[in-house]
């Protein structure tokens, strides 16, 4: 894909359901209150999409 940044939503839901549009979504939650304190930058879209350059491993949290 041609994505630059990483895309996040708060909400469950919407984010299950965009991740629907390609396939069967997998939901990762990211502390991104961490990353935020350890000083990575987040922007947000007008529709409410949060975005990062990058998620290191660490912040991932998997199923």
């Amino acid at each position: 894909m041609k994505r630059h940044h990483v895309h996040l939503h708060g909400d469950e839901s919407t984010a299950q359901a965009v991740g629907q549009r390609r396939g069967k979504p997998v939901l990762l939650q990211i502390r991104s209150g961490e990353m935020h304190q350890a000083g990575f930058e987040f922007f947000v879209t007008p529709n409410q999409v949060w975005l990062t350059d990058r998620v290191p491993p660490e912040y991932i949290e998997f199923p």
